[in-house]
């Protein structure tokens, strides 16, 4: 094709067409991916304050907001999937969340304790469901060094291997408070809420802290 067959195929209507329907996709692209990443900061996830006050206070104080090794795990890092497929599903699921910041059905502290049992055991089944794949991403059995753990830790890690338990499965409570609510081990809570979890499986309590290792 020569320069002159070329030049008139720029000025046809099926290039002009080709060009703008180009731009906009790329234009809408980048906007769209600039969006997912500015919902996905920390900063706009505790922009409310039923986040800011309640959950993020507590997460303050534990070993993946501040730790010997300078690794911190924040909000989106554990609660929404790292994947395109699953992050645009999880995005999704946030809409409900919208909706309940605006009909204020968690904007005090009596109100979000008061579901805080049912709010945290969506989340685990959720995790669950995934084979807690948040944590995954940063900690995974098949990485682990047993020589240097505990020997409790240890056990119970290459036990967990053994039964196909995942992460959320032991691992609960070591981010924000545990809501009172009774578990398979460990002794009875008086006046915890008995709450059955929407995937069958045997939940238990949190490692110490000696054992929330980043």
């Amino acid at each position: 094709m020569n320069l002159a067959k070329i030049k008139a195929f720029i000025k046809t209507p099926l290039f002009i067409f080709s060009a703008i329907a180009f731009t906009l996709g790329v234009l809408f692209w980048g906007g769209f991916n600039t969006a997912m990443e500015w919902t996905n900061r920390e900063e706009f996830c505790i922009s409310c304050h039923e986040m800011k006050d309640n959950v993020y206070a507590e997460y303050r104080n534990t070993i993946h907001y501040q730790n010997r090794t300078g690794v911190r795990a924040t909000c989106p890092d554990c609660h929404v999937p790292k994947e395109w497929g699953p992050k645009m599903i999880r995005k999704i699921q946030a809409s409900n969340e919208v909706l309940h910041k605006i009909l204020g059905s968690i904007d005090t502290p009596e109100k979000f304790n008061a579901k805080r049992g049912e709010l945290a055991q969506h989340e685990w089944d959720r995790m669950k469901a995934n084979n807690s794949q948040e944590c995954r991403n940063c900690h995974n059995f098949a990485f682990m060094d047993y020589s240097v753990q505990n020997t409790r830790s240890a056990t119970r890690h290459q036990q967990a291997v053994n039964d196909g338990k995942t992460c959320i499965d032991c691992h609960k409570g070591i981010a924000h408070t545990l809501p009172a609510i009774e578990q398979h081990i460990g002794a009875p809570k008086e006046g915890a809420a008995v709450i059955a979890p929407s995937t069958p499986h045997s939940s238990s309590s949190s490692a110490p802290a000696s054992e929330q290792k980043p």
